[in-house]
């Protein structure tokens, strides 16, 4: 079963990252000064770009980490279960 979960997890995660698409999010004053430098030769496009990305999915990535510890410790419930050891006679 845990085989299955991690397999599960890898393709989970390969479709996230492999199938991400580009993408432009910036506010228009930030478009208008990424554009004027890009025309002149600036690389502060990607950049921009990329920090944006990365601003965004930091709160993703907490939030998965929190529900992973929740996950974690408080799957089990502490029952014991008090099960005779005799062998069954079904005859």
């Amino acid at each position: 079963m845990k085989g299955a979960r991690k397999i599960l997890f890898i393709a989970v995660f390969g479709v996230m990252i492999f199938g991400a698409a580009e993408v432009k999010a910036q506010c228009a004053m930030c478009t208008t000064a990424v554009e004027s430098n890009n025309k002149s030769g600036a690389t502060t496009t990607k950049g921009l770009n990329h920090g944006i990305l990365y601003l965004l999915a930091a709160p993703y990535l907490i939030a998965g980490l929190g529900g992973y510890i929740w996950y974690r410790n408080y799957r089990r419930k502490n029952i014991e279960l008090d099960v005779p050891h005799d062998k069954l006679n079904l005859n």
